[in-house]
């Protein structure tokens, strides 16, 4: 969808599927700018954001860390608080012990 929004306003796009390879694709498109719509890990951790500005490739959205400590939502509560920004309790548990013992009270979000 963004893709299509930029052509219809006469943006040239080339879409890439990110792979292991990207960096590669990247350094041979050379492109003005890569508009980041990617999701998840290796697209929302920091990871092309860094391979981006090692290309020296400017790019949309967050970067390296501000994706990286965002998809680590412990350390990015710690910013948070540090910050004087209110955040609600929280801990952090393995998946498998939460499945016999409740850690803490519900509810849960």
């Amino acid at each position: 969808a963004c893709a299509d929004a930029l052509e219809t306003e006469g943006y040239q796009v080339t879409r890439v599927d990110v792979s292991r390879d990207v960096g590669s694709v990247l350094a041979e498109l050379k492109p003005d700018v890569a508009f980041n719509a990617l999701h998840g890990p290796f697209g929302e951790d920091g990871t092309i954001q860094g391979i981006l500005e090692y290309l020296a490739i400017p790019y949309t959205h967050s970067g390296v860390l501000a994706s990286a400590l965002a998809m680590n939502k412990e350390q990015a509560k710690k910013v948070a608080r540090a910050a004087g920004i209110p955040v609600a309790e929280s801990k952090v548990v393995n998946r498998f012990a939460v499945k016999d013992v409740h850690p803490m009270k519900p509810p849960y979000v």
